[in-house]
């Protein structure tokens, strides 16, 4: 009996296991991506615009143009960084890097209201 039980207990384990790494990440939290927006871009930034290059801002219409108009395309340049713009994948989480990404695409949609 206290064989079967061992073994039911590690298999209920086991797939709970399963299920757990199954799960997808947890959504982009965009209180704190506006939390490190502000620590880390609003001073290039501030509110959508863009002081180095005016015509690469974060409104909706550049981010269409330049095909920037997802939360994959905007994480991967802010890990990366391009041209003037720093990477901050060695400064900022992967899930930080999502949070900021999210509230940078919310924003947009927003008008950055």
């Amino acid at each position: 009996m206290c064989g079967k039980t061992t073994l039911k207990f590690i298999l209920l384990l086991f797939t709970l296991l399963i299920i757990s790494f199954s799960q997808p990440a947890l959504a982009a939290d965009t209180t704190n991506g506006a939390k490190i927006f502000d620590v880390h871009c609003t001073g290039c930034h501030i509110n959508g615009s863009n002081i180095v290059r005016r015509g690469k801002n974060l409104k909706l219409k550049a981010l269409k143009k330049y095909d920037m108009d997802s939360i994959e395309a905007i994480s991967s340049l802010v890990a990366n960084g391009k041209n003037n713009m720093s990477a901050y994948k060695d400064r900022l989480s992967e899930q930080e890097i999502q949070d900021v990404a999210a509230y940078v695409l919310q924003q947009a949609e927003k008008s950055w209201r």
